[in-house]
């Protein structure tokens, strides 16, 4: 399950102040706000998710806790299997570890969402326990850091990117391409990690350079055959052919670091396609791509042309052991050849 992002705007006693933290939460993609119960008009700021907070009891069964000692802890901890989710907010965690709150509420039915400051703070608490917490309530009142959390939820965690070389690139039959354009302009260098087996995805650059032939589109990827994975939010792959207006993609740069995007619209057409081939050298990966000029992948120096790689090309992937069931990874052996 995703975990969710909240923006805490129920604390200020201005309520311009609130509805402008609840604006800047729109603007940054998060669609939940915790307000106060006379708030109800911000409803008419767009489509926004409001929760109101009567004295630390929140609508849709969540309860606040202010956790400032242990007793607050044991107070917290006799909630779970009680209530649909809790907000637990505290100013040191050392006095207060949150291992034993997560802990204590795992299945038991109640979701645990933390409050954070900054995002150091909240990767810290998604990770704890390996697990994390369900969900982070945004506690900050500056605007410049509400929207630096734009990237931590839905699994847009940067990417580590292995070097494979080049074994063969080949011509194949004509098949159905998707080409994605998102909603976000693309620098050179960025693209989207693509392949036929989940085990090693290729940094298919955008179509962020002219190549004297047409002109570019930086908010575009040519990707590849319709059966060709993508990596998608929250670690999980989609088929190239399910992907569709309005849903999310992760954007990836060549140093493996990574943006949320949405799909403005896919374009599945029938083109000549090549098979690429690369080996890390013990695996053998591949993936189907069109033959056009514009197609570039990219490599530890640069983005090459599909049409002017060769063998021995060293290129980009994010490589990882183990098998995907409806996109999600799990451990078991399996080869996809």
């Amino acid at each position: 399950m995703e975990k969710e992002l909240w923006i805490r705007a129920d604390v200020p006693d201005d309520k311009e102040v609130r509805k402008q933290l609840v604006i800047t939460a729109m603007e940054t993609g998060i669609g939940t706000a915790l307000v106060r119960p006379e708030d109800s008009d911000f409803t008419e700021l767009g489509k926004v998710d409001l929760r109101y907070n009567e004295g630390g009891k929140v609508s849709g069964g969540i309860e606040i806790v202010e956790l400032r000692t242990p007793e607050d802890q044991d107070r917290a901890m006799d909630l779970a299997g009680k209530c649909d989710a809790v907000i637990l907010d505290s100013s040191d965690w050392t006095i207060i570890p949150l291992e034993n709150l997560i802990a204590r509420f795992r299945n038991s039915g109640t979701r645990v969402f933390a409050c954070a400051e900054d995002t150091e703070q909240a990767k810290l608490y998604m990770q704890t326990l390996e697990k994390g917490v369900d969900g982070i309530i945004i506690s900050s009142m500056d605007p410049n850091t509400i929207r630096g959390f734009s990237n931590i939820i839905s699994g847009s965690a940067d990417v580590q990117l292995s070097t494979v070389e080049v074994v063969d690139i080949r011509n194949i039959e004509m098949g159905d391409r998707v080409c994605v354009d998102t909603v976000s302009i693309m620098v050179p260098g960025e693209g989207m990690l693509i392949g036929s087996q989940a085990s090693c995805l290729f940094l298919v650059q955008s179509e962020s350079e002219d190549n004297g032939y047409v002109a570019a589109r930086p908010f575009r990827v040519n990707a590849g055959a319709v059966h060709a994975y993508v990596l998608g939010p929250g670690g999980r792959t989609r088929y190239l052919g399910e992907l569709r207006s309005g849903e999310p993609v992760v954007l990836v740069k060549r140093d493996g670091t990574t943006r949320l995007s949405a799909v403005g619209r896919c374009k599945v057409e029938q083109r000549p396609l090549l098979l690429l081939t690369a080996t890390d050298g013990e695996n053998m990966y591949s993936t189907i791509l069109q033959n056009a000029e514009t197609v570039k992948m990219v490599g530890p120096d640069g983005a090459t042309s599909v049409s002017n790689l060769k063998k021995g090309d060293l290129l980009l992937a994010r490589l990882e052991a183990g098998g995907r069931h409806f996109g999600m990874k799990i451990d078991e052996t399996i080869r996809e050849i």
